[in-house]
């Protein structure tokens, strides 16, 4: 285990180890989308690891799905925002703001405009969503036209820009979990028959261009993307095509020279291989439910540079102290993951406080 304590170069960046605090949505952002008064708390209490990225955090009022999620494109955001980059960069570690847009996962009573959700098709998802009035199902969306696509690309590279100004050292693109990026890649969201749709090079190519005007905007070397090749989450199916797509997508990517690729890997093992010969700048890999005992070992295979964990993390302030000592972990409260204060947010206990209590 003991190559993943090492620094790490990341491109400009020096990281103080190889551990990752992995993207999770907290929903305690304030009403207009300014991160909450824990966040800095919340942040800079896990930044013991090299990286840390944040929850998901919309580019715009249309990228918003959920309640209480953070935005990133105003400057009551950046203001939020400067304040977690100071808390995190006070403990030496490296903050990468994560640019999500849900796409046909939204509902109009959880955004600010109330408006129709947007995806590339009007296919819906049938996904439940959690509202100020309950559960309700995530409508049918709007199929985006070609004004709305260079407009969503142009807010990406705006909230790349916000995020910058808020201290943060990048972002990282929620290309993942079935959202709007993802919705492009997959024929079961995405029917269009245009240059973003049809052929696999096509349903690749908003991704690309969303990181081409990133990466033009704020550098390659502080911009990143987050991939969950053949997730089928909320009725996302890639189908047979989806490794082919994956593997043009990362290519495209590489050219780039972006800062790293983040797997949340599903289990194709082959795939995860070309991926890793095919790109080659940073790579993070996170395997959910990865048992503790095999903590750095994907490192020490040379199948990635970076290992990033969530739920441990989330649980655990000092979870790199954790790890060190052989200590065990606190375990994950999912009742309060979402939404609510400082309960289950900052208030999980570290060793020290343990053993002074």
């Amino acid at each position: 285990m003991s190559k993943i304590f090492q620094q790490y170069e990341m491109g400009p960046y020096t990281l103080k180890n190889r551990f990752v605090m992995a993207p999770m949505t907290r929903s305690r952002a304030q009403y207009d989308g300014t991160p909450g008064e824990l966040a800095a708390t919340y942040y800079g209490q896990r930044a013991g690891v090299g990286l840390v990225v944040t929850e998901g955090t919309q580019p715009s009022d249309d990228g918003q799905g959920y309640m209480a999620t953070p935005g990133i494109y105003t400057e009551q955001h950046v203001a939020g925002w400067k304040k977690v980059a100071e808390a995190v960069h006070a403990q030496g570690s490296k903050l990468f703001i994560q640019l999500m847009h849900v796409g046909r996962l939204s509902h109009p009573d959880n955004t600010p405009h109330h408006r129709q959700s947007v995806a590339p098709s009007a296919i819906g998802s049938d996904a439940d969503m959690f509202t100020p009035t309950g559960m309700q199902k995530a409508p049918v969306p709007r199929a985006m036209t070609r004004e709305d696509i260079v407009q969503t690309i142009a807010d990406f590279r705006r909230a790349a820009r916000c995020a910058v100004d808020a201290g943060a050292d990048g972002v990282e693109i929620h290309g993942a979990n079935a959202y709007l990026v993802q919705q492009f890649f997959a024929q079961s969201s995405n029917q269009r028959n245009d240059e973003y749709g049809g052929t696999i090079e096509n349903r690749a190519r908003f991704a690309v261009d969303v990181a081409a005007a990133i990466a033009d905007e704020i550098g390659p070397q502080r911009t990143a993307i987050r991939l969950s090749p053949g997730t089928t989450l909320w009725g996302i199916n890639e189908g047979e095509e989806g490794p082919a797509l994956y593997r043009h997508l990362i290519t495209e990517l590489n050219k780039l020279k972006l800062s790293y690729v983040h797997i949340m890997h599903q289990g194709d093992e082959a795939l995860l291989a070309d991926i890793r010969a095919i790109w080659k700048q940073t790579l993070i890999l996170n395997r959910p439910g990865k048992p503790r005992e095999q903590i750095g070992t994907d490192i020490k295979a040379g199948t990635a540079d970076l290992e990033a964990y969530g739920q441990m993390v989330l649980a655990n302030p000092d979870f790199i102290e954790r790890i060190v000592k052989n200590a065990s972990m606190n375990p994950a409260d999912r009742n309060t993951m979402f939404g609510g204060g400082a309960v289950g947010y900052t208030d999980y206990l570290t060793l020290a406080e343990v053993a002074a209590s």
